[in-house]
């Protein structure tokens, strides 16, 4: 392993998105720390070269940059108080995570507490952009760090986008939470289409069809399409993820004096799929919500 400066990284999380990128910096020969709540998750990533650490302070200690990728804000800060005995001052902390407006007030405060350098810098992406190294970093923070971080965000994205040289101000957490919005009306666009095609009657495939090669066609609407009638739901994004980014848009939009009606309405259908027993499943299953 290198012992360049800036190449012990820690990330704290490995659900989808955390374990693709330490698996990738792991394999970039990063020195790569891990920790998950739920050990077992973590595990595999030794067959990468990564390190598994019994705790958020064990991981961190002696890294240069800290990564976070966990489910929201609060899980967010209770993982990086628990780091706090081994974060050394000056440690370059990028949040990776969507964790809302709200959220990121109380993570700049335990970040200038502690004497970080804090990076808001939520990623666009899913299972296969992570897995591939071609997550879209929206990042927030100051000009200093940035050729710092640089190496690993060329590791774990196609391209990074600066956003504003404040990462307390939450610029990049604000975007994030725009796009998700496009991202949502795009999945429950393509799965009511095809629901109400099939309760009418019609086959679903040929919605995909007439769709296919013309103006109102892309590639998102192919791939959940053919995952919705495939059956297949394994998870890139699950339904209470988007459930709870759903919330968070519909929250930060109120306070904005923003009305977000297709997000409400697809929150309504995320909250259906997962008291279905869907929240598992990938956020194609919004599908689901249409029958019953």
């Amino acid at each position: 392993m290198s012992t360049e400066r800036g190449r012990t990284v820690a990330v704290l999380g490995t659900g989808i998105i955390g374990a693709a990128v330490a698996r990738n910096l792991a394999r970039a020969s990063f020195d790569v720390r891990v920790w998950n709540r739920t050990r077992s998750k973590a595990e595999p990533l030794t067959d990468a070269g990564a390190v598994v650490a019994a705790t958020p302070a064990d991981a961190v200690r002696g890294a240069e940059i800290v990564l976070t990728a966990l489910n929201d804000g609060p899980r967010v800060l209770e993982a990086v108080e628990a780091a706090a005995p081994g974060l050394a001052e000056g440690t370059v902390w990028a949040q990776l995570s969507t964790v809302g407006v709200d959220a990121v007030g109380p993570l700049a405060a335990f970040a200038e507490k502690h004497g970080l350098v804090f990076v808001d810098s939520p990623v666009v992406g899913t299972r296969q952009p992570a897995e591939q190294g071609q997550l879209v970093v929206m990042a927030s923070g100051p000009e200093p760090v940035r050729e710092a971080l640089r190496p690993v965000f060329e590791v774990i994205g196609k391209r990074t986008l600066w956003v504003s040289d404040d990462g307390a101000g939450g610029a990049s957490s604000r975007l994030k939470l725009a796009l998700m919005s496009w991202a949502f009306a795009l999945t429950h666009g393509t799965a009511e289409s095809l629901a109400i095609a099939e309760g009418l009657g019609v086959d679903p495939r040929q919605v995909l069809d007439v769709i296919a090669g013309g103006p109102m066609d892309n590639a998102y609407l192919q791939l959940k399409g053919a995952a919705i009638l495939g059956e297949d739901y394994t998870p890139s994004f699950t339904v209470d993820n988007a459930e709870k980014d759903s919330r968070l848009i519909v929250e930060a939009a109120e306070q904005a004096g923003v009305r977000a009606d297709l997000v409400e309405a697809g929150l309504r259908r995320y909250r259906r799929a997962a008291e279905a027993g869907h929240g598992g499943k990938d956020m194609a299953a919004s599908y689901l919500a249409s029958f019953g």
